[in-house]
């Protein structure tokens, strides 16, 4: 039975383990395989290149595959509740399948008439559902849109899809049509193999017709980055569920086969030969590990379903299962395990003539150990406790195999805490709003348009073209803010506040818009966690991001030119801010840098005993007739994928700590059935039942305590190793709060935790040795 729960657990943790490494390591590769993706994205002028032509182009030397053309164009909807979506890309197609880019329709059903539209399934949210309607634009008589779909396609070639029909109605002189075509070819995995082939298709359809192209490498780094961040601490449990199953595995069987060894001999005695022997006990080491080996991989599977969802949602990718190799690789990696592990003993007990081999017996060989409890007997202990201390070096292979097992227990119980604690680290500092306690607005609530769904990490569902900040209604009624200022000021509760806008600014040597948060007063409460330098203390200064210092090549103490509508700013870095945005570089700088601006935002702290309820309604009844509102702030929820990794964590921790359980409750059933008779021996002479339990329990004891004071430290340079690898996969560095997040009566409660791991596991057999007669006892052998 623990051979079978022992294999069933390690098993179904590598399974596990094993699933989530390909799904992390590579979601983007798994959905671009399975949809047949594009590995050039390619826009034509209708004008110049003709469908005929454009056909041809999918027979060019280099080209496998190819779809198209399709009608493309961008139009900007405007969704029921008033409030606009991004500019999407429009595609019309007939189905959702092809030779390149098979869409992957996640609900609802394909556009069939003018009319129906499916959407990209990061923008599905309340609001935004399958039946909803979108207006194709702000003006009167845009027609309206229906949604009756939602789909993913790992290639970003598209914002939404509708019939061809439809996309030339919504066509307009800003937006004009333009001829989509898909392909794939045999040599694109690099850069330089990309610009060869969209010079082979410049070229076959003369100056001008291509627009431009999109390569499925830069689609690619998008989406790993999103997933880059599960890769090292995924391996890091993999690897240690390996090890685990490895360690559990070996020693289980191996002290099955060494308890068989008086049996081996009856066996031989009565005809066996040594080839017979050896194939028995294998077979017979086998037989229960299969059982525990085909439960593990079902177990596993079922596990790692939910996760896998789960990882789906965060990656935006389509359907993600446990890979068909991993239950194949696993189970035969297992077997091999099991089978050296019985194959090795068994050959030496095939070695052992026959009267050794029933002179050995399940005794210890003679005089193993005696200098321990030589040793152990000076203790200042009751003498079943250093009897029990002295037990596991009758056996110390054996012994060493269950240090190993709660050491690595104990590894990812620390490592797990560590990385639990910083995720939470991580999920405070990216909302710095959140710590005031009161928000005053100088627009309502309801003028305020709630952003689209965010894209998930890692999604690739949006092209470059969505993903900007989401405006509200054109005209909304907007309070001053020196009124709502003094709105602040005038109330006896407030402590302080500072105020907050967002805006879009050109920074000199970046193309394209940067995120800006400007600040208005001592925004020190509401600044992001810093990697390096200080937060804004006033004018001059501005906070950076570390992937904006790589994307500039500059550093700290450099200045930078700050755009802001018609206001120009040098500024100089003072800061490196911890931010886990993505790709998006989001600055920050004090509003006085720019005449122009004006908060959208106050954050409020009350003083102590003033209820922010209280405080917000009294701030709101004067705000709001002027069009302003005040709302008291709740920490928002933790983002989905911080979730999904806890998750993760606590789940393969809790079944390497259950195999590690097993480890020991497999080794001390075989000390403790293999000394019954010197059980019974103590207990003719007096030893009483509570004696042989702490016998039993002081003899892992030992091995918990070690195993602790090895693990801890293992466990928290595994975090110190793995938290740096997972910012730097996404861009970014880690500050001290995300780092440092083991407290000192953590770490000695962790130590603890190897002697939590192996006492219990040996509850079982010290109690069945405590209830065990004398009598029966010493007539085992």
């Amino acid at each position: 039975m623990v051979i079978a729960v022992a294999t069933m657990m390690a098993v179904a943790s590598a399974v596990v383990a094993g699933s989530l490494m390909v799904a992390a390591a590579a979601p983007f590769d798994h959905a671009f395989g399975k949809q047949q993706g594009a590995h050039i994205i390619a826009q034509f002028d209708p004008a110049e290149a003709s469908a005929a032509l454009l056909a041809e182009t999918g027979r060019l030397p280099g080209v496998t595959a190819s779809s198209g053309p399709y009608p493309s164009t961008a139009f900007r909807p405007v969704a029921q509740a008033g409030f606009p979506l991004p500019t999407l890309t429009l595609v019309g197609r007939s189905g959702p399948d092809g030779d390149v880019d098979r869409v992957d329709l996640k609900s609802g059903r394909w556009a069939q008439k003018p009319g129906e539209i499916v959407l990209a399934a990061s923008f599905e949210g309340p609001g935004i559902g399958i039946g909803a309607a979108v207006k194709a634009s702000d003006a009167t008589r845009a027609p309206t849109l229906s949604i009756v779909g939602f789909a993913v396609s790992a290639s970003g070639t598209a914002d939404s899809w509708a019939t061809p029909a439809q996309v030339d109605a919504l066509a307009s002189e800003g937006s004009p049509v333009t001829s989509q075509m898909l392909y794939r070819f045999d040599s694109a995995s690099t850069e330089e193999q990309i610009l060869a082939d969209r010079k082979r298709l410049a070229a076959s359809v003369g100056s001008g017709a291509l627009l431009g192209t999109q390569s499925w490498l830069d689609t690619k780094r998008a989406a790993d980055q999103g997933a880059a961040a599960t890769v090292p601490f995924v391996m890091a449990f993999g690897v240690l569920g390996i090890v685990m199953s490895v360690i559990i595995v070996s020693s289980v069987i191996s002290g099955a086969v060494g308890t068989g060894v008086r049996r081996i001999g009856i066996l031989k005695a009565i005809g066996f030969t040594p080839g017979e022997v050896v194939r028995a006990y294998v077979a017979q080491a086998l037989i229960p590990a299969c059982a525990g080996i085909t439960v593990g991989v079902v177990l596993g599977n079922l596990l790692a379903v939910p996760l896998l969802t789960n990882t789906e949602a965060v990656y935006g990718t389509v359907s993600l299962s446990v890979a068909w190799w991993v239950d194949i690789a696993v189970p035969a990696a297992a077997l091999v395990v099991v089978g050296l592990a019985a194959l090795i003993p068994a050959l030496r007990a095939g070695r052992l003539r026959t009267v050794e081999a029933l002179a050995v017996g399940r005794s210890p060989r003679s005089g193993r150990g005696q200098w321990a409890h030589r040793a152990m007997g000076v203790l200042p202990l009751p003498r079943p406790v250093t009897y029990g201390l002295a037990t596991p070096f009758t056996h110390p292979v054996r012994a060493l195999a269950m240090l190993l097992a709660v050491a690595f227990g104990t590894v990812a119980a620390t490592f797990a805490v560590g990385l639990t604690s910083s995720l939470a680290a991580v999920g405070t500092s990216q909302d710095p709003e959140s710590r005031a306690a009161v928000t005053v607005a100088t627009t309502k609530a309801n003028d305020v348009a709630p952003p689209p769904p965010p894209s998930a990490g890692g999604s690739v569902a949006s092209p470059s073209p969505v993903g900007g900040s989401v405006a509200g209604p054109s005209e909304p009624e907007v309070a001053d803010p020196a009124k709502v200022r003094s709105a602040i000021t005038s109330q006896a509760g407030t402590r302080s506040y500072y105020g907050k806008t967002e805006a879009e600014v050109a920074v000199a040597g970046i193309s394209g818009s940067v995120q800006a948060a400007l600040y208005e007063g001592d925004s020190r409460s509401g600044g992001y966690e810093m990697i390096s330098g200080h937060w804004i203390t006033g004018t001059g200064q501005v906070v950076v991001p570390t992937r904006f210092l790589e994307r500039t090549s500059t550093k700290i103490g450099d200045t930078v030119r700050v755009t802001y509508e018609n206001d120009i700013a040098d500024l100089r870095i003072v800061g490196e801010s911890f931010d886990t945005s993505g790709s998006e570089l989001q600055i920050h700088a004090d509003m006085a840098n720019f005449a122009s601006a004006e908060p959208s935002t106050f954050l409020v702290e009350v003083k102590s005993g003033v209820s922010a309820d209280e405080y917000a309604q009294k701030v709101a009844a004067i705000v709001q007739p002027l069009g302003g509102d005040a709302t008291t702030d709740a920490p928002s929820g933790r983002e989905g994928v911080l979730l999904i990794m806890s998750a993760m964590a606590v789940l393969l921790t809790l079944m390497l700590v259950a195999v590690a359980g097993l480890g020991v409750l497999n080794s001390v059933v075989l000390d403790t059935r293999e000394r019954i008779h010197d059980l019974g021996v103590c207990k003719a002479i007096g030893m009483s039942p509570r004696q042989t339990m702490s016998l039993v329990l002081s003899s892992v004891a030992a091995i918990g305590v070690l195993g602790g004071l090895i693990g801890v430290p293992t466990g928290y340079a595994l975090h110190s190793l793995v938290m740096p690898m997972m910012g730097r996969a996404v861009g970014t560095g880690l500050p001290s709060p995300v780092l440092d997040v083991y407290e000192p009566v953590q770490l000695i409660l962790l130590g603890l935790g190897g002697v939590v791991i192996a006492v219990p596991a040996a509850l079982i057999p010290a109690g069945w040795a405590a209830g065990a007669r004398t009598a029966v006892a010493l007539r085992t052998e």
